[in-house]
């Protein structure tokens, strides 16, 4: 702004207010504008409109009596239609604001508990610019935009905070570990019983065979030498075995020593149990 004589200029984004005699006058737009000074003219003040902002902190507490700092930023601007209210009707725009903003705040946030403040911020930040627009007005300002832009609560409140939420992870951690133990030993107990299902089937049909390949053996030797019995046949048989396995069991290259009773009694008595057990497995499979 330029003042030359009677000649004064207004800058862009600004108007100039004017009395003639101490009395409002008029509103000059950005431009050259005559005033002359000899019928009483002057310029008495400049207002801006460009759009300004104003960050405000206000202390509150909420339902759960929980202190928080909220912080809001204001946006706002005088209107060139209102420019006179603007400029006589407020003598500081930026306190009348912050008290608007104060009380809005203090009594929308102590009806909600902490974490709703968390989800309700945009609700609060309406609430503070109707308000404020609907005051503000009469004084020939304009509310651009309000923004709540942080929520401080207390640094002790802080702290809990996080350590519950990390309680919680940790409760649905351990959860999901439990889950993944209980899934391996269910699936490690089906594959044992699965394991010894077909363990058994292989000893059940290892059995069949040693019994069908003994009985067709006494039945070929029974007839290839007139006069023996089947009974005898399988006493030699299985004494065969017997001293095939003592072989093996002299033979191993292992350090571990097998006591077994020897004699032709023991001998004897050995044939007697495994025929026996194989007769015995014979009529189940059967």
């Amino acid at each position: 702004m330029g003042q030359s004589l009677c000649c004064t200029q207004v800058d862009q984004s600004t108007v100039a207010v004017t009395e003639q005699f101490g009395k409002f006058s008029n509103v000059l737009e950005p431009g050259c504008h005559c005033l002359p000074s000899c019928f009483g003219y002057k310029l008495v003040g400049l207002l801006s409109l460009r759009v300004q902002q104003l960050d405000i902190r206000c202390e509150t507490k909420t339902k759960d009596n929980v202190f928080v700092t909220v912080v809001a930023s204001i946006q706002y601007r005088a209107m060139a239609n209102k420019a006179a209210e603007a400029f006589y009707k407020l003598t500081n725009p930026r306190e009348q604001i912050q008290a608007y903003v104060f009380d809005v705040i203090r009594a929308s946030v102590p009806k909600q508990e902490l974490d709703m403040v968390f989800e309700q911020k945009n609700e609060i930040a309406k609430a503070v610019e109707e308000e404020l627009e609907k005051a503000m007005s009469t004084y020939g300002f304009e509310i651009v935009q309000t923004l709540i832009v942080d929520i401080e609560p207390d640094v002790h409140v802080k702290r809990a905070m996080n350590e519950i939420n990390a309680a919680a992870r940790l409760r649905v951690a351990a959860n999901e570990k439990a889950e993944g133990e209980k899934i391996l030993q269910i699936k490690k107990a089906e594959g044992e019983a699965e394991s010894k299902y077909l363990s058994g089937l292989g000893i059940a049909r290892q059995r069949q065979a040693i019994v069908d390949g003994l009985r067709d053996s006494v039945l070929a030797f029974s007839e290839n030498v007139p006069g023996t019995s089947a009974k005898d046949v399988m006493d030699m048989v299985l004494v065969t075995q017997y001293f095939d396995t003592m072989k093996e069991i002299g033979a191993s290259s292992k350090s571990s020593a097998v006591f077994i009773p020897h004699g032709p009694g023991a001998v004897k008595d050995v044939a007697s149990q495994i025929r026996d057990g194989l007769l015995q497995a014979e009529s189940v499979e059967k």
